[in-house]
C-alpha cells in the first residue's frame, strides 16, 4: 500500500494488521513508516519510495514478493492534494505535481503487480480516487482533474483484466479526518473518523463490487452532481468553499 505513513493509509494498516494480515507498507518518510511498523502486530515489512519514481516502486514491489510472496490486495493509496488556479502561472508546478502523484502514482504502483497476478489468476487492485473527481471543483481544478483522470483509468484497468481474476476497484471516499483535510477552510459534510472509514473501505474491498462512494450519504451527493445541469452546478458550485493555493 502506497501513502502508507499517514491518513488512510495509517488507518488502513492498523486495520489490516489487527485482521492478521502481512502488510507492505510504502511511502516517501521512513521515520513515519518505522514508527508505525513498530506499532502494528504482526511481521509487516516497509519500504521509502515516492510514487513519482517508477524504479523505487519496482524495488519495492520485487522486495515484498521476495519477503512476503505475491500480494491478495494493492491498494494505490498515495495522494496530494492542493489549492491551484489555471491564471496564476506559478500555479503550473503544482499541476503537475498533482497529477504525476495521483494519476501516474497508480500505475507505478500497480504496474510490477498485474503480470504476476494475471498469471497466479487472482489478485485485486484497489485505486484511491474521490468525490472530486466527479465534477470539477473551483480553485480545485488539479485535484478534481487528476481524480477524474484516476477513476477513468481504472475504469479502463478493470476492463483490460476482466476474465483474468484479478479485480479493480475504485473507491471515492468523501471527507474523511486527516492530514489531507484538517486545513480545509469550509464546512465538510458527512465526515468520517479515519478508523471508521478503514473498516468500511476494507468491507468495500472485501464486496464484489468494482466502484463505490463512502460513505454512502456522499454517494448520494455523487448522484446529484452528475444529474445537474451545468448553469445550476455552475450556480452552486461557485459558493463552495476552496482550498488555499499551496506549494507542494
Amino acid at each position: 500500500m502506497t501513502g502508507a505513513s499517514t491518513g488512510i493509509g495509517e488507518a488502513l494498516a492498523r486495520h489490516y494488521a489487527a485482521q492478521g494480515a502481512t502488510l507492505g507498507l510504502v511511502a516517501r518518510r521512513g521515520a513515519l513508516l518505522d514508527t508505525l511498523r513498530a506499532r502494528l502486530p504482526g511481521r509487516h515489512f516497509s519500504y521509502v519510495a515516492d510514487v513519482r519514481d517508477a524504479d523505487a516502486l519496482r524495488a519495492a514491489a520485487e522486495a515484498f514478493i521476495a519477503d512476503a510472496g505475491l500480494p491478495d490486495l494493492v491498494i494505490g493509496n498515495a495522494g496530494v492534494s492542493v489549492g491551484t488556479l489555471t491564471g496564476e502561472q506559478d500555479d503550473l508546478p503544482a499541476f503537475e505535481a498533482v497529477f504525476d502523484i495521483n494519476v501516474l502514482g497508480l500505475v507505478r504502483t500497480f504496474a510490477p503487480f498485474v503480470k504476476p497476478m494475471q498469471a497466479r489468476g487472482s489478485g485485486t487492485l484497489v485505486g484511491i480516487a474521490s468525490v472530486a473527481g466527479i465534477r470539477g471543483l473551483p480553485g480545485a481544478g488539479a485535484y478534481s482533474a487528476s481524480k477524474s483522470a484516476a477513476i477513468s483509468y481504472l475504469e479502463s484497468l478493470r476492463v483490460e483484466l476482466r476474465g483474468s481474476g484479478v479485480q479493480v476497484k475504485t473507491l471515492c471516499p468523501g471527507y474523511i479526518d486527516t492530514p489531507m483535510t484538517e486545513k480545509n477552510p469550509y464546512p465538510m459534510p458527512f465526515m468520517l473518523d479515519a478508523d471508521d472509514a478503514a473498516a468500511r473501505f476494507a468491507r468495500f474491498f472485501d464486496s464484489r463490487r468494482s466502484y463505490a462512494v463512502i460513505p454512502w450519504q456522499m454517494g448520494m451527493v455523487a448522484k446529484l452532481m452528475r444529474l445537474l445541469p451545468n448553469p445550476v452546478y455552475d450556480a452552486l458550485a461557485v459558493k463552495s468553499g476552496r482550498k488555499p493555493r499551496g506549494t507542494l
